[in-house]
């Protein structure tokens, strides 16, 4: 086996953005920026986000044997969580008080509403783009939802951040609930995918 290591395939974020518009909105075609009515929620700490998938699995036992004789794999949850710095963003403070988005329109430049007794399945598209000079990530999420709020702190010392944790599900017509694009920039990774019936002798 070739030595295929490449300190280029390293991925150190450089920016980190993230995008939302309405629930089962097709995903942006290739790399581009997300136009409208896709809506950037703005400046995000230095630490960027944290995706995480969580999977469960059953063993099955049975008489006759000591090891399981099969593996039921139950659950696989994916979710993100991001803290955004502007906390005035409107689509950030709708997300975080669980309002619709309109709810946020200023009248005279203030605006007062209520926030939700009981909490509203509000579900947005998501998109969350991530770079490392030419080389990009993008995760694209067509149904997802807002599902843990951080505290919220008014400070004099720092600007109050906003940290909310996303969970993801299947979009319309039953469509993956995450879906990652790569682009490799000009990182030559042919070797990892050997041409069919190459080599021998």
């Amino acid at each position: 086996m070739a030595d295929t290591r490449n300190a280029d395939l390293t991925f150190g974020a450089t920016d980190y953005l993230v995008y939302a518009t309405a629930l089962n909105t097709v995903g942006p075609v290739d790399f581009a920026d997300p136009a409208t009515p896709w809506v950037n929620l703005g400046w995000i700490t230095t630490e960027g986000g944290l995706f995480k998938i969580e999977e469960e699995s059953k063993d099955v036992e049975a008489a006759g044997s000591l090891e399981p004789i099969r593996t039921l794999m139950t659950k696989s949850v994916k979710s993100a969580q991001v803290t955004f710095l502007e906390g005035l963003n409107p689509f950030v403070r709708a997300l975080y008080d669980n309002v619709p988005l309109a709810t946020l329109e200023p009248e005279d430049g203030a605006v007062t509403y209520a926030l939700p007794d009981k909490p509203d399945d509000l579900r947005y598209a998501f998109v969350f783009d991530t770079m490392d000079g030419d080389k990009r990530m993008r995760l694209y999420m067509p149904n997802g939802k807002v599902v843990e709020r951080g505290d919220e702190q008014p400070q004099t010392s720092d600007v109050m951040s906003v940290q909310m944790t996303f969970k993801f599900y299947k979009g319309a017509s039953n469509s993956a609930a995450v879906s990652r694009s790569i682009d490799y920039g000009n990182v030559d990774v042919t070797g990892f995918f050997p041409s069919e019936g190459g080599g021998g002798g």
